[in-house]
């Protein structure tokens, strides 16, 4: 069977140009190990972008894989409304001991821009019902992406996925001032003083009364680019929400999980949140499941007698569902059994060091940034002006394509080419995968 084709036939795929797949069709896999992944014809791909970014300890783990057999033959799923299983209640015992102090109260959801409107809505419920009815808006970052339900699209800023929908979206205050690479202060990010909190200070000022939340992608703002900066904006940001009465809720969808080389980006603050949505990492990539995660403050203000009307009516038919519990249980077991995260710091040390050396001696390279395994590559027309590509030439999609022929896994965000391997990645998959990526760089950027 032409299995491309019948792909082709009646499937839709996400964030996609289908037209591009007339030219490069999808890849039908068949089998996954570790980081790589096979296709039909038994092709290995290095799946160093963790199948969007979820794939934390590579694919077909065999605890995981094992966890979730046998819980499949306990139970499969059951309604989450006055009823629960030992599974959830475990995760609940397992996580609080790694979560920011004071985050207490779980809420299940089935993906990551659920828990995103779960967090809005619960921040929004809260004031209302703390006599604050006045707070409802939200604030956001410039270049941010919390997902793509209208919600979730309102608090994101990158135009690329919102600008079409703009009629629809929730009127949102949006703070500037965090691309680093290219810093209004002309600053550093490894020694400024965030300077340009100024805007988050000017932006509650004006509006803080009528807010009821920010929400962040602390440290990272992944699909802008893997944009990095400071810890020290989190603390600030933490200190005038408290000044305001402002939620600060955390986007660790993506940073969470050791992503950053810590547990939580929030770790590196030492502050917590006030809601924290975690997915992606928290099954290791296994099972949709997702869960906002508040504080017993927010949580005692919906607690009253029913007919108060206070109750969160917010429900996921998959909310706790079993077999992404016992996945997520099995990937807390492996972190702390194998000192995963703490292995991964050290290789990260390694990954950044070879990704400097190799792709800063190629002019068309701006910056390299990196946070735990994450590594990103800036593409630039003219390195001193920090000038961007030519977004009409696809450059980055160029290079994906190529490295795709190589058995490398890619998939730029726009003229950023990034690595964010599962925290398994070993030094030698580390040296290929550097190697395909820039002999890929050089053939298309030097190609006549």
């Amino acid at each position: 069977m032409d299995w491309q084709n019948e792909d082709l036939k009646y499937i839709w795929h996400p964030c996609s140009q289908m037209k591009d797949y007339e030219t490069l069709p999808p890849i039908v896999v068949e089998k996954g190990s570790g980081i790589n992944l096979y296709d039909i014809n038994g092709k290995c791909y290095k799946d160093v972008i963790s199948s969007w970014w979820c794939n934390l300890l590579g694919h077909c783990h065999p605890r995981i894989n094992a966890a979730i057999k046998k819980q499949v033959d306990t139970l499969e799923h059951v309604i989450f409304a006055n009823f629960t299983h030992k599974t959830a209640i475990t995760l609940c015992q397992k996580l609080i001991k790694v979560l920011p102090k004071g985050l207490c109260k779980f809420n299940f959801a089935d993906n990551g821009s659920s828990a995103i409107e779960m967090g809005l809505k619960m921040s929004f419920q809260y004031h209302y019902q703390t006599d604050n009815p006045q707070k409802k808006r939200f604030m956001a970052l410039n270049d941010a992406y919390h997902g793509e339900t209208l919600a979730a699209l309102s608090v994101g800023g990158v135009d690329l996925y919102s600008e079409l929908y703009k009629p629809l979206l929730l009127d949102v205050v949006r703070i500037n001032g965090l691309d680093c690479y290219r810093c209004p202060y002309n600053k550093c990010r490894d020694n400024c003083s965030c300077e340009c909190f100024e805007q988050a200070e000017n932006a509650f000022e004006k509006y803080g009364n009528e807010t009821a939340a920010i929400i962040v992608e602390p440290l990272l703002q992944g699909s802008a680019g893997m944009k990095i900066y400071p810890p020290l904006y989190l603390k600030k940001l933490r200190q005038l929400c408290d000044k305001y009465n402002v939620h600060l809720i955390a986007d660790e969808i993506a940073t969470g999980y050791g992503r950053t080389g810590k547990f939580f980006a929030f770790d590196y603050a030492n502050v917590t949140p006030d809601i924290m949505c975690l997915s992606k990492g928290l099954t290791g990539g296994y099972m949709p499941m997702a869960i906002a995660v508040t504080t017993q403050k927010i949580y005692d203000a919906f607690y009253d007698d029913y007919l108060k009307g206070k109750a969160f009516m917010h429900s996921h038919t998959y909310s706790g569902n079993p077999l992404a519990c016992s996945a997520a249980i099995e990937v807390l077991n492996i972190l702390e059994d194998e000192y995963i995260i703490e292995k991964a710091q050290d290789k990260a040390k390694y990954f950044n060091k070879i990704i400097k050396e190799k792709f800063l001696q190629l002019d068309n390279v701006g910056e390299v940034r990196s946070i735990g395994l994450i590594n990103a590559i800036e593409l630039v027309k003219n390195r001193e002006t920090k000038e961007p590509m030519d977004s009409a030439k696809r450059t980055g999609y160029q290079i994906y394509k190529k490295a795709l022929q190589k058995g490398v896994i890619l998939r730029p965000l726009g003229d950023v080419i990034y690595f964010n391997p599962p925290l398994i990645i070993e030094k030698e998959d580390m040296d290929f995968v550097t190697d395909i990526a820039l002999e890929c760089m050089k053939e298309v950027l030097f190609e006549k």
